[in-house]
């Protein structure tokens, strides 16, 4: 199983080691001595927790029906427009989302730097990556 240390699962987390330190003191989120004693998180448990934090922190607006289940809600921070295509830039919490779209589309939704929008993302599309220097 892996685990992580205090300083990965704040990076992992996206806030300070002192802040997975409270959170660990507080009994949010478990940690047990490593083999060289120093405090360690266990994968699952970081997973666990992270999905809970996660869970309403950018919440997609209105009443809107999709079956899409990868929403990005957030502020779109960029728009490069040309004759057919553009690029827009979302920012959702720590995530950046650069999609390509019809200039018709951005026209249609108004889309501009500072307008709230979400982003979905078709999970047929999704590429993962193992990082190699988990324990």
């Amino acid at each position: 199983m892996p685990s992580y240390s205090i300083g990965q699962a704040a990076e992992l987390l996206a806030v300070s080691p002192e802040t997975v330190r409270r959170w660990a003191d507080g009994g949010l989120l478990a940690m047990d001595r490593g083999g060289s004693g120093n405090r360690v998180i266990h994968g699952v448990s970081l997973a666990a927790f992270a999905k809970e934090r996660a869970a309403g922190l950018h919440p997609v607006p209105g009443e809107v029906l999709t079956s899409v289940r990868n929403s990005f809600a957030g502020i779109v921070t960029a728009v490069k427009v040309d004759d057919i295509v553009a690029q827009v830039e979302i920012q959702s919490g720590p995530h950046r989302l650069v999609s390509l779209i019809s200039r018709e589309s951005v026209d249609e939704l108004g889309l501009e730097v500072g307008v709230m929008a979400t982003a979905r993302v078709k999970s047929t599309n999704v590429h993962i990556d193992r990082l190699g220097s988990q324990n």
